[in-house]
């Protein structure tokens, strides 16, 4: 069995974690690819982990969620299952503490762990062309996704005007700081930030949030996954930024338009049998009145 590792090389506490996890892929009878950039701190034999994930049958990401939605955004569209060991403070989508490292190998290996086929978001990029100014009708940019798309206007205190739309049917018109276009694992995320609804995770479902909208009838709208949402910017100005997954994106102007829909490559999210989501909830976002009750 070969395990992809995926981690920052400079986190502090790296170089222990390493040794322990050199340790037990040694004892289980793992091979270890690392990232070149691994390789370079803490050296290794062999080829270097590629962005393409060859011949690995799974990738392991040390850090917290943004290392795994890294590490989710390759393993996603080449079918390769991906599992996080939680080096930072949240760890919500991360399914490993680190103190479970050396179990998480032997499980891997005698397959005992449970795997998730979570829904993915392809985002594109549709830019004004033409002396029309009209939005390009193919993306321009293409995205992958497991969270969410944010559409937003950076640092400047203003509100963006857009026009939202569920296929060919107009939702509406919102003045706000934003939307987040979000997939319901991604509703944990900036989405549950922003006031949207919980989903729980296996629902083939997309939800559409605004941020801080301007009226008080504008509320998140949850819709199915086989539909495409648009966002096309009304606001004439320059800069409005798309966020994709808190990590990658790009920019759009007065006029254009970001499209999401279902990525047709799920990602195959490992997880450990003895967790659930609820629990997760509770433990990492003190969900629910988990108080003792007073006598």
């Amino acid at each position: 069995m070969r395990v992809g590792v995926l981690s920052q090389p400079h986190h502090a506490a790296l170089r222990d974690i390493m040794d322990r996890l050199r340790a037990a892929a040694s004892e289980n009878g793992v091979d270890l690819v690392l990232t070149s950039d691994l390789m370079a701190v803490f050296g290794g034999e062999g080829p270097a982990l590629d962005e393409r994930l060859e011949g690995v049958d799974f990738l392991l990401t040390l850090g917290g969620d943004g290392t795994l939605l890294k590490g989710a955004r390759l393993a996603g569209p080449r079918d390769v299952p991906v599992v996080g060991c939680n080096l930072g403070k949240l760890g919500f989508l991360t399914s490993v503490p680190l103190g479970r490292l050396e179990e998480l190998l032997h499980r891997l290996r005698e397959r005992q762990y449970e795997e998730e086929a979570r829904l993915a978001l392809e985002v594109g990029l549709h830019p004004t062309e033409g002396p029309a100014g009209m939005a390009s009708a193919e993306p321009t940019e293409s995205f992958y996704a497991l969270n969410d798309a944010v559409v937003h206007k950076g640092g400047f205190a203003r509100l963006i005007s857009m026009r939202v739309w569920v296929n060919e049917e107009e939702i509406g018109q919102y003045s706000a700081d934003g939307i987040v276009l979000a997939t319901a694992t991604g509703s944990t995320a900036y989405s549950l930030s922003a006031g949207g609804p919980i989903l729980f995770p296996s629902l083939d479902a997309l939800v559409a949030t605004p941020i801080c909208p301007h009226s008080m009838s504008i509320r998140p709208v949850v819709v199915p996954a086989d539909t495409t949402i648009n966002v096309e910017i009304l606001s004439r100005m320059d800069g409005i930024l798309v966020t994709v997954d808190g990590q990658s994106g790009g920019r759009l102007g007065g006029g254009g338009r970001v499209s999401a829909r279902r990525s047709p490559h799920p990602v195959r999210l490992i997880r450990m049998p003895d967790q659930n989501f609820f629990s997760v909830l509770r433990q990492k976002m003190r969900w629910g009145d988990v108080r003792p009750a007073a006598d």
